[in-house]
Parts: structure tokens; C-alpha cells; sequence
């Protein structure tokens, strides 16, 4: 099954209610993908749930996951791998597997760390 994984700046578009990215959702989820992103991520981008509806009905759609010891560890060497410091971008990174696509307002940074990764995943800018 494939995977559409969205970092910070994905989830910050839903949220603007940006059409493209919304798009992308929703043609994931037609053509059976699933939509994941990191807790770290959803830290990043929550602030006020009241203000936020578009961001909190996407998120219900989503499998969130958390940074666990063990992912936290593969983040930190990830991050000293490609040596770069955003902890939510490696969590991103750290979920991707071959063949997925990431959704990223970071591609560079996110291109590096999943070559460090080892993971040949689309990288398509939002």
C-alpha cells in the first residue's frame, strides 16, 4: 500500500486550505494510499484547535505517529547521517519507505535525509 506522507509545511497548506495540497489528499485516499505524518510534525503546527478546523478534520483521516524511543533514535542518527538538525523532518523521513511520496515545504533537507535514509521515495514541493 502506498504512502503519502506529509511534513510540517504539508499539514501548515491543509490547514491555509492550499487546493493542491488538498488535492493530493484526496487523491491518495481514491486511489487507496494512506495519509501519515510524525507527532513531531503535528507539534510543530498545532496552535489553536478553534482556529484550526481545516487542520483538525484532516488530521482525523491521518495515521499520526509518535517519536517512541526507537524512532527517536533513528531520527537522531538520521539527522547526524545527513547532517542536518530538524528532528520533525527526520521523523518524516523516518516513515517513508520505497516508492512513497512526501509532501514537503522542506524538499532539500527531506531529498537528503531520505538519500541517508537509503529510502527512494518522490519528494514533491508544496
Amino acid at each position: 500500500m502506498a504512502t503519502v506522507v506529509f511534513d510540517s509545511g504539508a499539514l501548515i497548506a491543509l490547514d491555509r486550505g492550499d487546493r493542491a495540497v488538498a488535492a493530493a489528499l484526496v487523491a491518495a485516499v481514491a486511489d487507496g494510499s494512506v495519509a501519515v505524518t510524525s507527532s513531531a510534525c503535528v507539534a510543530e503546527v498545532w496552535r489553536d484547535p478553534a482556529r484550526q478546523a481545516r487542520l483538525t478534520r484532516a488530521l482525523a483521516g491521518f495515521r499520526e505517529h509518535s517519536l517512541d524511543h526507537r524512532r527517536a533514535r533513528l531520527c537522531g542518527s538520521l539527522l547526524a547521517s545527513a547532517g542536518v538538525h530538524d528532528i520533525a523532518d527526520a521523523a518524516v523521513c523516518e516513515l517513508a519507505r520505497d516508492g512513497d511520496t512526501v509532501l514537503t515545504s522542506d524538499p532539500g533537507d527531506i531529498a537528503r535525509l531520505l538519500r541517508a535514509a537509503g529510502v527512494n521515495a518522490h519528494v514533491r514541493a508544496v
